[in-house]
C-alpha cells in the first residue's frame, strides 16, 4: 500500500477523525448491527477505531502496514486487539466475528483479484448471519489527483454487487452518495 504524503498527513489529522465521527461512520453504518464482535480491515491511522471500539464488546483491526499497526497498538491496544497482518489472509478463526468493516481502504488494495481475496476472507471470519460494511470513494478525477503516486485501484459500484455475491454474500446494497460509497453485505 502506498499513501502520497499529502494522503497520509490528512489521514492522520484530527479534521479526517472528526470527518469519520460526524460524517462517515454515521452514513457508512445507519442501521447495520455491529453485535458484539467486530474485525476492522484496513484501519489506517484509526480514525474508525477510535469511534468504533466502544460499539462493540471486542474489537480487531488488522492492518498490513507495520508501522501504522505499530502507531495503532501503542494509541488504541487498550481498546482493540491490534495486528499486524493482512486482510485478504488474516489467519483469524473462521465464522467469529459478528461483523467485519472497511473505511476508505478498498482502492488501496493493489489489484482487482486481491480485493475479491478480501472480500472471501470477510466472509470466511463471519458469523452466518454476520454483516460485512464499508464504505470507499468513487472514481473521479478529483478522486485521482487526491491518490497522486499513491496504490489507487477505485471499487466500482456498479460492479460491487456481483462481486460480493460471488464471495457468498446476500442481501448486497449498495448506494452512491456525493462522491463515496458504501455497502453491506450478509452472510446467509
Amino acid at each position: 500500500m502506498a499513501m502520497n504524503l499529502c494522503h497520509r498527513l490528512c489521514c492522520g489529522s484530527e479534521f479526517w477523525a472528526k470527518t469519520v465521527e460526524r460524517q462517515l461512520l454515521p452514513w457508512a453504518l445507519a442501521d447495520v448491527p455491529l453485535g458484539d464482535n467486530t474485525l476492522e480491515i484496513g484501519p489506517g491511522y484509526g480514525a474508525n477505531l477510535r469511534v468504533l471500539a466502544e460499539r462493540s464488546a471486542k474489537y480487531t483491526a488488522v492492518e498490513i502496514d507495520a508501522a501504522l499497526a505499530r502507531r495503532l497498538q501503542s494509541k488504541y491496544g487498550d481498546l482493540a486487539r491490534i495486528i499486524h497482518g493482512d486482510g485478504a489472509d488474516t489467519g483469524l478463526a473462521t465464522a467469529d466475528f459478528s461483523s467485519v468493516v472497511c473505511f476508505t481502504m478498498m482502492h488501496h488494495v493493489p489489484t482487482p483479484p486481491l480485493q475479491d481475496q478480501l472480500f472471501a476472507e470477510a466472509f470466511r471470519v463471519l458469523q452466518p448471519g454476520g454483516v460485512f460494511a464499508g464504505s470507499d470513494g468513487v472514481d473521479s478525477i478529483p478522486f485521482r489527483i487526491a491518490h497522486f503516486r499513491d496504490t489507487c485501484n477505485p471499487l466500482h459500484p456498479a460492479q460491487l454487487p456481483d462481486r460480493l455475491a460471488r464471495a457468498g454474500f446476500v442481501d448486497i446494497d449498495v448506494e452512491v452518495q456525493r462522491g463515496e460509497q458504501r455497502w453491506r453485505a450478509v452472510k446467509p
